[in-house]
């Protein structure tokens, strides 16, 4: 496979691509590699690269000219037409560096590796890779070119040659011949779709560490049986969300299923607000309850492991019929029939006003609760917003008490009662009105669920 760089700084690559496995695999034809510099295509007397932005604005920008004389050198035509392989531009903005784009780039999407055979680095197409500079390049460019853009993570580097080397090397890595014993690149993170179990080696004892028994037993069975829950439980601690797409067995599913949830829910608590709320007028009103949002929520926050969910309403006759809907499935006909409903409804505790929950929380957990309000709105003033990543952070240090409102939304008088918001679930779109029970689940997944 031939890399072609594009880069102002083809020195930069000088160790990386000559040293170890690299410079084996350059040896033995596996890959290869070829850098061209813009530079070389500038045209003006002081050979430049870069200039000022239009609109105005710090850093410059790499000009369009000298990058479109490379890529037209390489082959590249506008869009839709034949290329000479991918065009990738190492970018912030690009499709994320995993393991399954290594793979599609290695030898074309939809291809096996294990079944590649010895002339799979003669099939593999040429890659081009774009290492930005200074601001980046004329938009134009990518306009033009059938440029694809690849991030290597959510940060900032100096220019795009440090990420044109981690996809290097987790591609060329794939390639058969590369790694000498295949099997390497095959048992290792990501490559079965989980992160790999812990090594060891001599001495059997360091610094009053042991390495594990069964590592030691000689029993091979036993040894693969337990890498593979390792690797398991590393992965769901770690990179949950690495699980939705990881060929798991059943027994795989019952080992995840006893080990405590990863993000514990515990110092999460909610209250569903019927008082102070708004009506469609906008005036601060009381509501009635609702059987569907005391089930619904309910059952999300068991799913989710919170530490308790509050229903709360300042009339009595509302709190006396909580009290007997609850007393139904806690205690009657309805836990008899439907024990599952009694573990959700078992979260459940009546309350007055949000004072009164937030009390009970700080005796329940020793710690005043933050109180984080809901709106499916944004609002120019009130309390300050808090996305639901640093909502997730604060309960590693104190309980928090999530406000969701019924109505139209929980009125100023308990937004003032928030030390923050929650950011709306669609704030961006025409349409926002979800039922509260289904925004509930939503933002508690937001919180705790295992997708990032």
């Amino acid at each position: 496979m031939r890399f072609n760089i594009v880069t102002l700084f083809p020195e930069f690559f000088t160790g990386p691509l000559t040293s170890a496995l690299m410079q084996r695999a350059r040896g033995a034809g596996i890959v290869d590699f070829s850098f061209h510099n813009p530079r070389d295509a500038a045209t003006d007397r002081h050979r430049s690269v870069d200039d000022r932005p239009y609109g105005g604005g710090p850093g410059m920008v790499m000009l369009p000219g000298p990058m479109a004389s490379v890529l037209r050198s390489l082959g590249f035509g506008p869009r839709g037409q034949k290329q000479p392989g991918r065009l990738i531009y190492l970018s912030p903005k690009g499709r994320p560096l995993d393991q399954r784009l290594a793979r599609e780039l290695a030898l074309g999407a939809g291809e096996n590796l294990a079944s590649a055979a010895d002339n799979a680095a003669e099939q593999a197409p040429d890659i081009t890779l774009i290492c930005g500079r200074y601001e980046g390049m004329d938009a134009r460019v990518e306009a033009h070119f059938p440029v694809e853009s690849v991030s290597v993570g959510d940060f900032v580097l100096n220019g795009g040659e440090a990420a044109a080397l981690c996809l290097i090397e987790s591609v060329a890595r794939l390639l058969p011949g590369f790694m000498g014993h295949e099997e390497s690149g095959e048992d290792e993170s990501f490559s079965r779709g989980l992160l790999e179990y812990p090594h060891y080696t001599r001495p059997e004892e360091f610094e009053d560490l042991s390495v594990p028994d069964i590592l030691r037993s000689g029993d091979h069975a036993r040894i693969a049986l337990w890498r593979r829950r390792a690797s398991l439980a590393l992965t769901l601690e770690n990179r949950p969300e690495l699980l939705a797409d990881a060929p798991l067995t059943a027994a795989d599913r019952d080992f995840l299923r006893d080990i405590p949830l990863r993000r514990d829910g515990r110092n999460l608590y909610c209250a569903l607000v019927h008082h102070p709320v708004l009506d469609k007028e906008k005036n601060s009103v009381a509501v009635s309850l609702t059987n569907l949002d005391i089930h619904d929520i309910a059952r999300s926050s068991c799913t989710y492991g919170l530490g308790g969910y509050y229903v709360l309403t300042p009339l009595n006759d509302q709190r006396e019929l909580l009290s007997a809907i609850l007393d139904h499935w806690t205690k009657g006909a309805g836990k008899r029939g439907n024990p599952d409903r009694d573990a959700a409804l078992g979260l459940v505790r009546a309350g007055a006003t949000v004072e009164e929950a937030a009390a009970d929380v700080a005796a329940r957990t020793g710690q005043e609760p933050l109180i984080v309000g809901t709106s499916a709105g944004t609002a120019d003033a009130g309390p300050e917003g808090m996305s639901f990543l640093r909502i997730a952070e604060v309960l590693r240090e104190r309980p928090v008490l999530l406000l969701f409102g019924t109505g139209h939304g929980l009125a100023p008088e308990a937004l003032r009662l928030c030390r923050a918001v929650a950011p709306p679930l669609r704030w961006h779109g025409a349409y926002n009105h979800l039922s509260v029970r289904s925004a509930a689940a939503i933002i508690f997944d937001r919180i705790l669920g295992d997708w990032r």
